[in-house]
């Protein structure tokens, strides 16, 4: 074999895998009609998030990816970050087991640069700058909407790399009066799960309700790697009780009101020193209240009030520090218009979201307001579709920030479509990098981005290809070192190519991930993102019985900004496999195994990942 040094090496490996990926998804593209449609079409998706008003997704420009119910109980994963890992042009990183600090990478863009939405509540950290994932129970889930590309244009601030929309369970019109569920999970390293809930209606009024109590023991979230000397041997376990309700009422034909709540209380053990039980309280929090409606023929609208409020504090901790309290909240009010025209729908409304924070760490400012006005129109008429969006949002610390989103999209015959799109992103720096003590910059600007989509999709039948390529500038990046500092800029450049279909009862999904996230100032790569990353799931339906499973491999990522051989994290690869079966109409037995292959690795250098685990579950769902 002829030798080559090792950025040639990669080159060489990405080539043939992008090859032989291209290769498989081309056969399949040209197979004939007879062959490729062995599954019904479905009747297309419906998703919200990207335009603020329900879409179809075939119409939409940006790019989306939609995680049911269905979808979520297939996966052997027990935090939200680990099931959006195998998302296509996603990538995360974890300081451990459950409940330990994740961060999300959309398309190689920072922790800071997603949106967290949860029914539409703005959820994060306040003092970070960060989406909170690590208090969210997944078996509370019914669906997950990813959206890639600029966001701010939609949502304001910090929408550089993309939002993730997670939606609770609702009860929904005309569904049966009351639909219970129960269910209990039993898995490794003292893994024991309850959950009981129900949805239902009754004439004007839609409910739901769950409830959820999650105990594992965990294993060592350090090994001697970590920095700081903060390894200890010792388990981390993760306890959580949550809960959620929502309620709908119809006032008449044309009005409605809603409201919706999610509570979850955690108890999260981690390393910071030997012979040290260190461990602290996380409490996740949303609410929302809204009354929405249709004021004329072609004119609904809404108006919600919501908060979303992020809590941590430390009950033991290193003995050289004091306990940390740190209490985010955002408020946020929103009015907003959905007017249909000839043209598409206009989008149009104002928002105030009030940020404050609650520490025992001094902070020289612990609130701010951002006020703001949006439209949009979104529409399609033939082989055509179109989206704009702009937006100004007035910071009480930063002033104001236009921003503008503008995409089109065309069918150039039944089977084939072409988008292109453009848009703009800022984010406005957190606190912790404004003002914490002996770290902070108050002299930060807001971080910029501009970003550039094409793509093109085939469809026939079940099966879909989609190829979309990206280039997404951030002028002022801001840097993840000692004292963070505005650099010139970022480029964060790549391309995503998935597949997603069905062979009768025979479902078939792939990814492929190809990355290059630079600081330009230094050339280096960005922390922590893999230039590679491909991810392959099937699952096969016979009678009561469906077998399935899911493979994630990662390649090699530096751990720091300087890109230091030390610390480079390895590539990885996992393989995940379940099997269902259903006992009766109402009752379902549920066997997953996670990293079946036992892969020892990394996401943050010196902090374990999860081992082999195994899980069984018993479901009891009346129909």
């Amino acid at each position: 074999m002829t030798s080559c040094d090792f950025s040639a090496c990669a080159s060489l490996r990405v080539s043939t895998l992008a090859l032989a990926v291209s290769t498989a998804l081309g056969a399949l593209a040209v197979m004939p009609a007879a062959h490729a449609q062995t599954a019904a079409p479905a009747l297309p998706e419906t998703v919200v998030t990207a335009t603020r008003t329900p879409t179809r997704v075939d119409e939409v420009i940006a790019d989306v990816v939609v995680i049911d119910r269905a979808k979520i109980e297939q996966m052997a994963n027990r935090t939200l970050t680990e099931i959006l890992a195998r998302t296509a042009g996603v990538q995360v990183s974890s300081t451990g087991g459950a409940g330990k600090t994740s961060s999300v990478y959309i398309r190689g863009t920072e922790a800071r640069h997603t949106i967290l939405l949860i029914d539409g509540v703005r959820y994060g950290s306040a003092s970070l700058g960060t989406p909170s994932w690590d208090n969210i129970p997944v078996d509370m889930i019914d669906r997950i909407e990813v959206v890639k590309g600029p966001a701010s244009a939609l949502y304001g601030s910090d929408g550089v790399g993309g939002v993730v929309q997670v939606f609770m369970r609702r009860g929904e019109p005309g569904e049966s009066a009351f639909r219970p569920r129960v269910s209990t999970t039993l898995g490794t390293r003292s893994y024991n799960q309850a959950t009981a809930g129900f949805t239902g209606s009754s004439g004007a009024l839609t409910y739901a309700l769950d409830v959820q109590r999650t105990r594992e023991k965990g294993f060592s979230a350090t090994n001697s790697k970590v920095a700081f000397n903060n390894f200890n041997p010792d388990r981390d376990p993760f306890d959580q009780d949550a809960g959620s309700f929502s309620l709908g009422y119809q006032i008449n034909p044309d009005w409605k009101v809603s409201a919706g709540m999610l509570y979850a209380n955690g108890t999260n053990f981690y390393d910071d020193g030997r012979n040290r039980n260190t461990y602290g309280k996380v409490r996740t929090e949303t609410q929302y209240l809204g009354v929405q409606g249709r004021v004329t023929s072609n004119w609904t609208s809404e108006f919600r009030v919501s908060r979303g409020t992020d809590y941590t504090r430390a009950i033991v901790a290193a003995a050289s520090s004091v306990p940390g309290l740190f209490e985010t909240s955002q408020e946020q009010y929103t009015w907003q218009n959905n007017i249909a025209t000839p043209i598409g729908t206009v989008v149009a409304g104002l928002e105030r979201r009030v940020q404050t924070l609650d520490s025992n760490t001094r902070y020289t400012v612990t609130g701010r307001t951002i006020d703001s006005a949006f439209v949009g129109l979104s529409g399609s008429a033939g082989a055509h579709s179109w989206q704009l969006n702009a937006r100004r949002d007035d910071n009480s610390q930063f002033g104001d920030n236009n921003t503008w989103f503008a995409g089109y999209g065309y069918r150039i015959s039944p089977n084939w479509r072409v988008n292109v799109s453009h848009g703009t992103s800022f984010v406005a720096p957190s606190f912790n990098q404004l003002y914490f003590p002996n770290f902070g910059n108050a002299d930060l600007k807001p971080e910029e981005g501009r970003n550039t989509d094409v793509g093109v999709t085939w469809s026939q039948g079940a099966h879909t290809v989609k190829l979309v390529a990206f280039d997404n500038k951030v002028r002022g990046f801001i840097t993840n070192t000692t004292k963070p500092e505005n650099v010139p800029r970022a480029r964060i450049r790549g391309w995503t190519l998935a597949y997603d279909g069905a062979f009768d009862a025979v479902g078939l999904h792939a990814s492929y991930d190809n990355l290059d996230p630079r600081n330009e100032l230094t050339g280096k790569m960005l922390p922590r993102r893999a230039r590679d990353q491909l991810s392959l799931a099937i699952d096969y339906t016979v009678g009561a019985w469906k077998f399935g499973g899911s493979a994630l491999y990662v390649s090699r990522r530096y751990d720091d900004a300087a890109n230091t051989f030390a610390t480079r994290l390895g590539n990885y690869a996992t393989v995940d496999v379940f099997v269902d079966y259903r006992l009766t109409p109402e009752w379902t037995l549920q066997g997953r195994i996670a990293n079946l292959n036992n892969a020892t690795y990394e996401t943050a250098y010196g902090y374990n990942q999860r081992g082999a685990s195994a899980y069984l579950t018993a479901k009891w769902a009346p129909r």
